[in-house]
């Protein structure tokens, strides 16, 4: 059973479809292999048969050409029909013409068509060759065509071992395909070896399969290595191309030149890469609006340039093109996609603003400012609202005092023109104005500087007004001789009425008078002096006095003038030394220099002349000299090597007209280097200075006194201490006060006395009287009091003089003092009566 299935599938094969081979023979280069491929009996146009690689016969073939109208061969070697063929006869040939029309060579290539029946007998042939020598088991090429229309199971391959001359061998597959997705799209004939696939195959899916194949014997064994089978699948052009984007929009400028980029357009194709199939060619089907064809488009890069220079936005602003993308290197045959192009043509500054009129007339008032007066239009077929559209406007001419502007309007684009200085209608009754206007982008085209701004004229008619009086000139002066008596008239501030060039009617009024010097006329504007005149007043300035005066119309209006003053100078000011203290350092120089000022005009003032002044009986020529620097200052010197201290030296200085002053100066010889230190001595005869103290001088005295105020607190406080010392004995010695005591009977170690009052101080040596009687001494922790019986007894005797002994050395010993002691019970019963009323007295106070 297993051996009739392949024939009957090899019969079926036979009955369904004619075969056909097509062998190229190369007979030109031996680099050329033969090529077997299978294909249908019946070819439709445009069917793809099969692929030759050219450039292994001849590479440098320009040009391709086939004998038989029917068949066409590609670039890269791509058979093609261009008929509908039906082979039906035993065989079939053309011939492939390469040639090169640069160097004249060329080759040529037989294409060969066999019928089925050659085919077998070549198979038989080849199979008793194949018995004869030896074969081998390796990879063997094999290829599918993608979207075979079959019949299906189709024949691909067959593989074969070397080891079915002895053994019965089992043919078996796996991988893709087989036992993996897409499962059960390939089988293998086990007795055989044919290799069959059983459906289609998309080559953008799979692109090939990697197969293992297996060699086994009926028991198992295994005597060939897996051997490693590649199907490849062979693209079908059956993707179309496909535009990256359904509608591409670019923008050019106008008028720009032949060749500009406006842009690129680009699809892909799923097919296989570096084929035909794949290569795509770009061109343009339609332009709309359809004027003259302006656009051009590489048919490789898609790259979108100008074939014109007419673009122009203000006929047309938006193109669109229909474009269209084939593969097949654009083959008629080929797949094709179109997709639309927006070209916005982008505006630029090609049109001039023109004004809508020549010329202008308007009026003005004089005296008016910052006031609209005219608005002038102009026509621009730019772009609205770009700089290629607004007006920049200018007064070119008849503005030469500034008294016009123009602005632009952003709103209408339109020129407004301004008064921006009054108009004076006595001097110029009319204005005459010529205006240009320009865009704010520059202008695109090559012109001259003529044709790029437009013109026009405006003509500014003055209209008169009532202006009242004019203040002109705004500052005038008049002249009055210094010191004149009051009631001195003189002329006035004048203004005038600019029509009539008439004061009359004008009336005058005094606004400012700093000093109250004068008073103004009303109807004539004259001035009288209210006092006498002083130039030398601290107010007064180059010797001119101002004052302001308001000029009034009949019809109320004004103006404001100034009216300077100017004071005639007399000589009515002697020089004076301002410097009246002067002093001479002895010990360094021998004069000191004095110099005067005269507060006159200069012509009543220097050259001074200077002179000492005499003075009965003072001496004054004997002790001093003056000598002349210059027409200001002199120098004075002392004689007769005068003791130090101060002087009074008069001097008298005349200006040029022979007024002079006499000026007490007070002249210091001094003991010093410098004048300030003359400055800091209070006697400059002697040189006795007086003491300055820093800050820090005075708080140390400070300080010092302080303490010593501590110290002497602390010997008052000290003295007082001492002097409220208590008593050795008790006053109240009769009564016997009740003692603090931390014993309650008299211990061993005691001191006595002649009269047998004791008190002793443990672990401690005696001083002064050996201890108070009636007060405690604490030493080493312990507190001793006794009650002493009377007498005033002390230890004087057991005491030298200005020496103090222990008890041990007074004693001269251990010295045993039983005689002076008392015992137990007379000390017991002296004390408790006693301390029973004490605590009855004690208990007594704490009730009340």
């Amino acid at each position: 059973m297993a051996s009739d299935r392949p024939t009957r599938s090899r019969s079926g094969a036979l009955c369904r479809q004619l075969l056909l081979t097509l062998t190229i023979l190369t007979f030109a280069c031996d680099a050329c292999k033969k090529v077997t491929l299978h294909v249908p009996s019946k070819l439709d146009a445009g069917k793809f048969v099969g692929r030759v690689n050219l450039k292994e016969c001849f590479q440098s073939a320009n040009l391709i050409h086939s004998s038989d109208p029917d068949f066409q061969i590609l670039e890269d070697g791509s058979v093609y029909t261009t008929n509908a063929i039906l082979l039906s006869s035993e065989e079939r040939k053309f011939t492939i013409l390469l040639s090169n029309t640069d160097n004249q060579e060329e080759e040529k290539i037989l294409v060969l068509l066999q019928h089925q029946t050659k085919v077998l007998k070549k198979r038989h042939s080849r199979e008793k060759v194949l018995r004869r020598a030896k074969r081998r088991w390796a990879p063997i090429p094999c290829s599918m065509q993608e979207n075979s229309l079959g019949p299906f199971p189709l024949f691909l391959q067959q593989i074969q071992s070397d080891t079915a001359q002895n053994y019965t061998i089992f043919y078996s597959i796996r991988g893709p395909g087989v036992d993996r997705e897409p499962i059960n799209l390939f089988y293998v004939e086990r007795d055989t070896g044919n290799l069959f696939c059983t459906r289609p195959v998309d080559r953008e899916q799979y692109e090939s399969f990697e197969l293992i194949a297996f060699a086994t014997t009926p028991d198992g064994y295994t005597p060939e290595l897996p051997l490693p089978l590649v199907i490849r699948v062979e693209d079908e052009n059956d993707n179309y191309p496909i535009f990256t984007e359904t509608t591409y929009i670019f923008t050019v400028p106008e008028n720009c030149r032949v060749g500009s980029t406006v842009g690129q357009v680009c699809a892909t194709d799923k097919d296989e890469p570096d084929t035909m199939h794949t290569r795509l060619k770009y061109s343009i089907i339609e332009q709309l609006p359809a004027s003259a064809t302006l656009f051009s488009m590489h048919p490789t890069t898609g790259v979108i340039t100008t074939s014109s220079s007419q673009l122009d936005r203000e006929l047309i602003d938006k193109y669109q093109l229909k474009i269209k993308v084939q593969d097949m290197d654009g083959q008629y045959f080929g797949l094709q996609t179109t997709s639309t192009c927006i070209i916005n043509v982008e505006d630029v500054n090609d049109n001039l603003p023109t004004f809508t009129r020549t010329s202008y007339v308007t009026s003005v008032e004089e005296n008016r400012i910052d006031v609209e007066i005219l608005r002038v239009t102009v026509e621009d077929k730019d772009l609205i609202n770009t700089a290629n559209w607004r007006a920049n406007y200018t007064i070119l001419k008849g503005n030469e005092n500034g008294n016009f502007k123009i602005v632009t309007d952003p709103r209408t684009n339109e020129g407004v023109l301004y008064v921006v200085k009054p108009l004076n209608y006595e001097e110029r009754q009319q204005v005459n104005l010529q205006i240009g206007v320009v865009n704010e982008a520059p202008y695109s085209k090559e012109a001259s500087s003529r044709s790029v701004m437009s013109t026009a004229t405006v003509t500014v008619n003055v209209k008169n007004q009532d202006e009242g009086p004019e203040c002109s000139p705004a500052v005038q002066t008049v002249q009055i001789r210094e010191n004149a008596p009051p009631g001195t008239k003189s002329d006035g501030y004048k203004a005038y009425d600019p029509e009539t060039k008439s004061s009359s009617g004008i009336r005058y009024k005094k606004l400012t008078d700093p000093k109250g010097w004068v008073t103004v006329d009303e109807n004539s504007g004259s001035i009288t002096t209210f006092r006498s005149l002083d130039r030398e007043t601290e107010t007064i300035r180059g010797g001119a006095y101002n004052i302001t005066i308001l000029a009034s119309g009949k019809d109320g209006r004004t103006c404001t003038g100034t009216l300077g003053i100017i004071l005639e100078d007399m000589n009515d000011n002697g020089p004076v030394i301002p410097k009246q203290t002067v002093v001479i350092c002895k010990t360094v120089m021998s004069s000191a220099d004095i110099s005067a000022v005269d507060p006159d005009d200069p012509i009543n003032g220097p050259p001074f002349d200077f002179s000492l002044e005499s003075v009965p009986d003072a001496g004054i020529e004997r002790m001093w000299r003056l000598t002349k620097i210059n027409d200001t200052a002199a120098r004075l010197f002392y004689k007769n090597d005068l003791p130090f201290g101060p002087y009074q030296v008069p001097v008298r200085v005349r200006d040029r007209h022979g007024l002079s002053v006499v000026t007490p100066l007070k002249v210091i010889l001094c003991d010093c280097v410098t004048e300030n230190d003359c400055a800091l001595r209070t006697d400059p005869r002697t040189g006795n200075g007086e003491v300055r103290l820093g800050k820090w001088a005075i708080l140390a005295i400070l300080l010092g006194i302080a303490l010593l105020f501590c110290i002497l607190f602390t010997l008052v406080c000290g003295a007082t201490g001492t002097a409220k010392q208590p008593k050795a004995f008790p006053d109240d010695l009769a009564q016997q006060n009740l003692i603090v005591s931390n014993t309650e009977a008299p211990g061993d170690d005691k001191m006595c006395s002649t009269n047998g009052f004791t008190t002793h101080t443990v672990g401690s040596s005696a001083q002064g009287i050996c201890g108070t009687l009636g007060s405690g001494v604490k030493n080493g922790g312990q507190e001793t009091i006794e009650m002493v019986k009377g007498g005033h007894q002390t230890l004087e005797s057991c005491r030298g003089t200005g020496h103090h002994h222990t008890l041990d050395s007074c004693r001269g010993g251990h010295v045993e003092t039983d005689n002076c002691r008392y015992t137990y019970s007379e000390w017991h019963n002296f004390t408790q009566p006693r301390l029973g009323e004490e605590s009855i007295r004690g208990h007594t106070l704490v009730k009340n």
